[in-house]
């Protein structure tokens, strides 16, 4: 079964785990100095946050698999989508391990599509910042954790 995924850049991140919390009647299944990450049944989602990692606000959505087949079918849909995709491979990133790809809606919000599979101790590669919105005309080449960075 597919989780949505949001990834919001916050300024706080005590005070935006605490409000999360509240809100999802849950705590975070994953809890960093920078990041927090709740895996909710109700609603299905996989909604992080992170501080300085980049602006505050959403910093992509994404559609997260279960196994490969999935991953698969979702890739099939973005090689149907209206523009280039991005495909990243295996990665770390957010303190996990992942094998993903990205596209741009017409907006230029980046959408990421993945699986997990396993958990990191960094961050991701050494690299700063979550990434965010791309141009619509590509993607832009992945020069920083979690979302497609500027290019140079």
């Amino acid at each position: 079964m597919k989780r949505l995924h949001v990834h919001l850049g916050v300024e706080n991140l005590d005070s935006s785990i605490r409000f999360y919390t509240a809100l999802f009647a849950a705590e975070p299944t994953v809890r960093k100095p920078d990041y927090a990450k709740w895996l909710l049944d109700d609603p299905r989602v996989n909604f992080a946050i992170s501080a300085g990692h980049g602006a505050a606000g959403i910093q992509h959505l994404g559609i997260q698999v279960e196994d490969a087949d999935e991953l698969t079918e979702v890739y099939g849909r973005l090689k149907q989508a209206d523009g280039p995709v991005l495909e990243e491979g295996a990665t770390v990133c957010c303190y996990a391990r992942s094998e993903k790809s990205w596209i741009s809606d017409p907006q230029g919000l980046a959408w990421e599509t993945f699986l997990t599979h396993g958990d990191s101790t960094v961050y991701g590669g050494g690299l700063p910042a979550p990434g965010g919105k791309t141009d619509t005309a590509a993607p832009r080449a992945q020069t920083a954790c979690c979302g497609p960075a500027s290019a140079a």
